[in-house]
């Protein structure tokens, strides 16, 4: 039987719990620094940043989407997604995410971009960015950067991906 998820916004209560998961994740401590310095940036927008829980309420994955701009139009970005190392291949992360993305729609949200592995962010709509004219200003493989537009009614904007400044990008 698969495990079934709880997913849910996150709360103040919470963040001691997604660092923990983030570290446990990750290799460094980079993302949960980036989690945590996000918190404190204008980019960060209460209720687009989910958890799942598994059944004894344990947050176990973690997905966030923060603001960035296309050019001058309002994006979204994806990113960093968490699952602790025990859960990863259950369908923890692949349940946060797409709350996250249904959260965005939901409030009117309509383009998000990822950078990630290219295997991965497909399955939830995403397409290669370069597609749709779109692009960073640094260097990244040019499969791992990849687009969504929430709204079919409006076409993902071309132009470069500007990043709120905890990225450092």
């Amino acid at each position: 039987m698969s495990p079934t998820w709880t997913t849910r916004a996150e709360t103040a209560a919470d963040a001691a719990a997604v660092r923990d998961l983030t570290l446990a994740a990750f290799d460094t401590p980079l993302e949960a620094d980036l989690v945590d310095a996000l918190r404190r940036d204008p980019a960060w927008i209460d209720g687009l940043s989910l958890v799942a829980e598994d059944g004894d309420g344990r947050v176990v994955a973690h997905a966030l989407l923060t603001r960035c701009h296309v050019d001058g139009v309002p994006a979204l970005c994806l990113g960093p997604c968490s699952v602790r190392p025990e859960h990863q291949g259950r369908g923890a992360g692949s349940a946060v995410i797409r709350a996250a993305l249904a959260a965005a729609a939901g409030r009117g949200e309509r383009f998000v971009v990822v950078l990630g592995h290219p295997p991965y962010y497909p399955r939830f709509g995403f397409s290669r960015a370069s597609a749709h004219g779109i692009r960073v200003g640094f260097e990244v493989p040019d499969e791992a950067l990849m687009a969504l537009a929430l709204d079919p009614a409006h076409p993902l904007p071309s132009g470069t991906v500007r990043y709120a400044p905890p990225f450092g990008v």
